[in-house]
């Protein structure tokens, strides 16, 4: 049963009704199991529909790389697809459809996952697949050298051919100067090039252990039905030695001393601004308060239509053709608040950049408005509601806040604190990490454009 929101009803009923429905919508649900082989199976129980989504995450990302072999977690990921003893290549997902399912990957800088979505009755069918490329995957020279060939064409179409993603790499790599968030997911093309096999063996047998994942299956299912499965599938697989989480080396960002900026130029169409503030993450979600206030900050920016960028920049101003604030509050690493935009035609980028300099500022000195905090946190608990329409959601919700440390515990707490941002708290973080001395900008100079025929996309770039 959804919500019944009153258009006149208040954010505290709003709050309180939304609340109520996500906490007793199942009692004790998710359930938390935990295997003797240290693999974490968390499920969450919705019976609406005869469907059921499960997703393994490992704990292990672009983040965990080096230098010389960046991009590895993702080649991994490709090869994850090209068959154990037991499965020959290709035969994983074209078993998954023929179930009338679907399955796919993804890497992420601080984790990377498996997921496949089907009826419920198939669920023993995904297990059994998913355990056994956990431990038996094969990997062959000849698949390796395709694969890898495919994963370099995946970069080409995706960062090199893409001014936009070009620049935004870039810049990553100028902002941090010491982190690995600074290296691309996709990986250095050097670093593809010289790629081997034995790189990839090495990933899959450091960091693709039980001990390293969490097992997260969300849909109409029976909590202790699930748990004998996962016993009989993945129970038999042997841990091995890995570090957790926060036995790993920190990997702290030094202060930035200065400003920094770069030109990127390549071909395009438009100019393009890019501006980056390094800004904290959640580490502790019951005292942290400042990633909430950004966050909340970021959606009065950038949350609606009428949010304060797009109504002063683009259709006050017509400084801009197009803008947009991000900010994400949860990672492995040191967040950034990032600010982006495209001129109006006659206008240039350094006029964009002091505009978006004055929104800030107007932040700082005047506040936010309390009908636009009431409109923020009101998004907040709507796209919390609706997210629980999706089964996949809520897995992936788990998924990522496990994989990173936090706990799916957190979802609630993490809810409430949004809740109690207050107007002096935004200004507070606008005015401690909107400085100069945190900031990189990165800007497109526009080439002229090549004409190239298009490349065919290969099917294999769905992984």
């Amino acid at each position: 049963m959804k919500p019944v929101y009153s258009k006149t009803c208040s954010i505290t009923a709003v709050l309180m009704i939304s609340l109520y429905w996500i906490t007793t919508s199942a009692v004790a649900n998710p359930h938390e199991f935990m295997l003797n082989n240290g693999l974490k199976l968390v499920v969450k129980e919705d019976n609406r529909s005869p469907v059921v989504v499960s997703l393994l995450m490992y704990k292990a990302g672009s983040v965990d790389e080096s230098n010389g072999v960046t991009g590895v977690a993702h080649v991994l990921e490709h090869m994850m697809f090209k068959g154990t003893e037991n499965v020959p290549g290709g035969e994983f997902s074209k078993r998954i459809a023929a179930a009338g399912g679907r399955d796919n990957a993804f890497t992420s800088r601080d984790y990377t996952g498996y997921f496949q979505q089907l009826h419920k009755d198939f669920l023993p069918l995904s297990m059994e697949l998913e355990a056994d490329r956990m431990h038996n995957l094969r990997l062959t020279e000849a698949e390796f050298s395709k694969e890898i060939r495919v994963v370099m064409e995946e970069r080409r179409l995706r960062t090199d051919d893409q001014a936009r993603s070009l620049l935004f790499e870039k810049m990553l790599a100028t902002a941090y100067q010491s982190h690995p968030y600074r290296r691309p997911v996709i990986g250095w093309m050097n670093d593809l090039e010289n790629m081997t096999v034995d790189d990839a063996q090495a990933w899959y047998d450091r960091w693709y252990t039980p001990n390293n994942a969490v097992l997260v299956i969300a849909g109409d299912v029976k909590p202790d039905e699930v748990k004998m499965l996962a016993q009989q599938h993945y129970g038999k697989i042997p841990a091995r030695p890995v570090p957790a989480l926060d036995e790993r080396k920190p990997q702290t960002e030094p202060p930035q001393l200065g400003i920094k900026r770069i030109t990127v130029k390549a071909p395009a169409e438009l100019p393009y601004l890019l501006m980056g503030y390094h800004t904290p993450v959640i580490h502790d979600t019951a005292e942290d308060w400042e990633p909430y206030a950004l966050e909340v900050l970021e959606s009065i920016l950038d949350g609606h239509a009428s949010a304060r960028l797009n109504k002063s920049l683009v259709r006050g101003l017509r400084i801009a053709n197009s803008v947009s604030a991000s900010y994400t509050a949860t990672g492995r690493g040191e967040g950034m608040f990032l600010l982006a935009g495209t001129p109006s035609p006659g206008k240039t980028v350094e006029e964009l950049e002091q505009a978006f300099r004055v929104e800030i500022k107007r932040v700082i000195e005047n506040n936010v408005t309390d009908d636009e905090l009431k409109r923020v946190k009101a998004q907040v608990i709507a796209s919390q509601v609706y997210q629980l329409d999706s089964v996949f959601a809520q897995a992936m919700q788990i998924g990522r806040l496990e994989s990173i440390g936090l706990s799916y515990r957190d979802i609630e707490i993490i809810l409430e604190k949004l809740q109690t941002v207050t107007a002096e708290q935004i200004r507070s973080v606008a005015k401690k990490y909107f400085d100069d001395d945190r900031l990189t900008v990165a800007v497109l100079e526009p080439q002229p454009l090549e004409h190239k025929e298009p490349r065919n996309i290969p099917d294999e770039l769905r992984h």
